[in-house]
This record gives structure tokens, sequence and C-alpha cells, in this order.
């Protein structure tokens, strides 16, 4: 593991989080404006709609940089908690929620919080780094993936398995013709991976 604070990024000035291989962290804690807690609470409810899913995650799949995020409230509904894992910079990954829906989300959101100014403004990224707090570690389960590496991986597999349930292929593994190929110790490690 390799967990760094994200220096030498980016031409970006310096970010706070820390980094794990090609993901990094990102938390930020804030206030919740007197009496908004309720009004926050509805709008992560909403947030989480089934029928909106599709929306979303299409939003996410467009900044293609982004493994999970969570919201939290805590601290008897005064303080409330974001936090999210991704790639690349931490200017680029800001930038990219201000320029999808879910840069509306984020800002309905976060307009609970005490200071916000908005996603799009141009003080918005000063005040994440003011509310963010690195992690003391911070480890990733697949430090080398990208987000686009495994949506990548994901459709490779899934094709290799449609061609895994045909009888041509289980046809063109029984073939003689094939059976050198068939036998390398790649091909074997191909087909274990594949049932694994």
């Amino acid at each position: 593991m390799t967990a760094t604070t994200g220096a030498a990024r980016s031409a970006h000035p310096e970010r706070p989080g820390r980094s794990d291989g090609v993901c990094s962290e990102f938390t930020v804690f804030t206030k919740i404006k007197p009496g908004e807690a309720d009004a926050l609470r509805e709008d992560l409810a909403t947030l989480s709609d089934a029928a909106d899913d599709e929306r979303v995650h299409a939003a996410v799949r467009q900044i293609g940089t982004l493994h999970d995020a969570r919201h939290v409230i805590f601290d008897n509904d005064t303080r409330f908690m974001f936090a999210s894992v991704f790639d690349g910079s931490w200017d680029t990954y800001i930038d990219d929620f201000a320029q999808t829906v879910v840069g509306a989300r984020f800002d309905k959101v976060f307009s609970h919080s005490e200071g916000f100014p908005g996603v799009s403004d141009p003080g918005a990224k000063d005040w994440f780094v003011a509310h963010q707090a690195p992690a003391g570690v911070f480890v990733s389960a697949y430090p080398d993936l990208t987000v686009q590496q495994i949506y990548k991986d994901q459709r490779v597999d899934d094709a290799f398995q449609d061609v895994l349930d045909t009888p041509e292929f289980r046809s063109a593994l029984d073939n003689p013709a094939n059976a050198e190929l068939v036998a390398t110790p790649a091909f074997q490690k191909l087909l274990a991976e594949a049932s694994a």
C-alpha cells in the first residue's frame, strides 16, 4: 500500500486527502444550519429514490471517476459528513460534479450546511478544503484499478461469459485443432478465472 497526501497528482494546488494507488479519499464535515436537519434528511431520502437511480447512475458514469459516496447526519442532527473515493485530481473531481445532474443534488444537500456557497461558485473549492478532514489511514482493495478500468473489466467479463455459454464455444474447446491453444497455461488460467 502506498498512502500519500496526494501531492504531485496534478498541476492544481496541493489538496487534502490521502491516496492509495489511483484512488483518493474525500471526507467533508459540515455544520447543519439550525433547524434544517429534517429538510436535509428528506433531501437524502429523495436521493435514494430508486425511481431516480437510472439518471443518477448515468451521471456517475458520465463523471467516470467516482468509486463510491456516502452521506451521514450525526451529533444529534447538528453535523453532516460526505465521504467518497475517486480517481484523478481533487480539482477535476469537484469540477466534474458541477457539470452533471449530480452537481444539482450536491448543491441541494450541501445547501443545508452553514456557509456553503454552491458547487458552481468560485469559492466552492476553498469551502470544501476548509471542511475536509483527511483520513488517518486510507486503503483501497484495488489500488491499481480506476473506475474506467473496472467498467472495462466488467464489459470484458460479461462478453466472455456470454461466449462461454454458447454451444459453439464448447464445441471449439473440444475440437482437436484447438487442443494446443486450450492446453496453454494462459488459456487454462482464463478458464479458471471465468469459472471462479
